[in-house]
């Protein structure tokens, strides 16, 4: 299991521990019976569990619905939530098994069983969606129920598989009312997590209401929620300012973030390290020009990341030299080492071109995501590539769910991507982004990384993995079916008479709504 140092630095406070106390011993309205209105630039791809793979629709299942197990602030281990003891049955590490808490319900009020826990996986891994999270299941082979045990069967030792369940791929959904061979339609959701959800639009906000009748390993909330959705951190920002929002995380425009007063008034402002980093992803299907090999090492030679982060980002990411980034087991440095920065660049690209016989220019079509902060890394990674002369390069952008389909489909010969760790280990940044089926989906494969895979996933102590994990890193810097561009920070907004969004976002994937509170 891996160990992140999160130090989460507070740089505003305005409220002392002993003020805030004192301010609780007084009757306030106040407008405190609202719902606390949070702010994002996610999108929900899917309010079904077996129908979205993304930061968004993770973030709005974790509060909805429960998994057998999940992460508590700080932690990497993970413990029971829905599930009253988990573990692995044998030292083969391929038989788990947990058994379920006794009192948990649906908002129906019919009682959580097995048969659901079991029904939920079944039905994620039948209907395998374009964009859903079965892909991060490959050992998995069978799941049976008995009374309130559940056991799951891997084909293959992985110690992974505790943090795997602890993500929004194993949320459990009611087994009457989810369909067995299809997602399903509509806004309702039928989860036992601390939320209920009483309204949804999509795209503009999602109202959530404290389920009294949640049981698990948090507390349980006592505030409402209210989501706000925004296309563009520009929306976010100036909602920010009028006060529509009392907290905002994911994305504020990095400009804004780069000039925050930490002593403003009125503001609390928590930065954080995350596992978040963004990629350029090349598609390898046969007759794209990026199939190419040394197309794809090119670009890797050409990037120049200190300037993508001091420009379009405005120093709030930091540049990243490999798959995995920095804080996580085996995090090596390989782009460095392989494609150095600095003079000659152009020519060590020119060369690898040359070798491979490619004619030049080579001409690319870039995607990316629609917003001004994402075009503007697209505008940068154009000037870069183009000012070599080995380039010309074409970039499309376009909504969050039409770029998934683009990509998904072979529409761009690259594209930027960004990306959150499923859990806390570095299984969460290999299998997914370089395995077989990976999630990224830009049909990359190569039996020696998969077998690399399958060995970083034997050990329990994952430390013991770090060589394994090193010689991935060096493989995708050699063969670069992805090239790494930055690790970012986090940042989280709120207002001061909000308390515990400090606590939001660990780094886990997770994002705690239960954790907010009106002082």
């Amino acid at each position: 299991m891996r160990s992140i140092p999160l130090r989460i630095i507070m740089l505003c406070a305005v409220l002392a521990a002993v003020g805030a106390g004192a301010w609780q011993l007084f009757p306030t309205d106040g407008g405190r019976n609202r719902p606390i209105s949070v702010g994002t630039t996610d999108d929900v791809s899917s309010l079904d569990p077996a129908g979205a793979y993304d930061a968004g629709s993770w973030a709005v299942y974790g509060n909805v619905y429960q998994s057998l197990l999940t992460f508590k602030p700080g932690s990497t281990s993970p413990v029971p939530d829905a599930a009253d003891s988990c573990g692995f049955t044998d030292t083969s590490l391929t038989t788990y098994a947990c058994t379920l808490r006794e009192d948990l319900v649906f908002p129906s009020g019919r009682e959580v069983t097995a048969r659901d826990v079991k029904y939920s996986f079944d039905r994620m891994l039948g209907i395998a969606a374009d964009v859903g999270p079965a892909a991060l299941f490959p050992t998995l082979r069978s799941v049976t129920a008995q009374d309130r045990r559940v056991v799951f069967r891997l084909g293959a030792r992985d110690a992974t598989f505790p943090l795997k369940l602890a993500t929004g791929a194993g949320a459990i959904v009611d087994s009457t009312r989810y369909p067995k061979d299809r997602l399903r339609e509509g806004t309702a959701v039928d989860g036992s997590g601390p939320y209920l959800l009483a309204a949804y639009e999509p795209g503009v906000r999602a109202l959530l209401e404290p389920n009294p009748h949640y049981r698990g390993a948090m507390a349980r909330p006592r505030t409402p929620v209210e989501v706000r959705y925004f296309t563009e951190g520009e929306q976010l920002a100036a909602a920010w300012r009028r006060g529509d929002v009392d907290v905002t995380h994911r994305q504020l425009p990095p400009q804004m973030i780069s000039t925050l007063d930490p002593g403003e008034e009125g503001v609390q402002m928590t930065e954080a390290p995350t596992a978040e980093i963004r990629s350029i992803v090349f598609d390898v299907r046969e007759g794209a020009p990026t199939a190419e090999r040394a197309v794809r090492q090119a670009v890797a030679a050409l990037v120049d990341r200190d300037r993508i982060a001091g420009g379009p980002y405005h120093s709030t990411v930091e540049p990243l030299y490999s798959l995995i980034p920095r804080g996580f087991v085996g995090h090596s440095t390989p782009f460095f080492d392989r494609y150095p920065d600095g003079a000659g660049a152009a020519d060590r690209a020119r060369e690898l071109l040359r070798d491979a016989g490619v004619d030049l220019p080579v001409s690319l079509t870039y995607g990316h995501r629609a917003g001004e902060t994402w075009a503007a890394e697209a505008a940068e990674l154009r000037r870069q590539l183009e000012a070599s002369g080995l380039f010309r390069v074409k970039i499309v952008s376009a909504e969050w769910k039409e770029f998934q389909k683009g990509y998904g489909s072979g529409a761009y010969d690259a594209y930027g991507l960004g990306w959150l760790p499923d859990f806390p280990d570095s299984d969460s940044f290999t299998q997914p982004l370089v395995g077989r089926d990976n999630a990224v989906r830009n049909t990359y494969a190569d039996a020696r990384v998969d077998r690399l895979i399958a060995a970083t996933q034997q050990h329990g102590d994952r430390a013991r993995a770090v060589d394994d994990f090193k010689e991935i890193q060096a493989r995708v810097a050699e063969d670069v079916p992805l090239v790494p561009l930055w690790q970012k920070k986090d940042y989280v907004l709120s207002s001061p008479d909000v308390t515990g969004s400090q606590y939001l976002s660990d780094g886990t994937g997770i994002w705690r709504l239960w954790q907010l509170d009106w002082l």
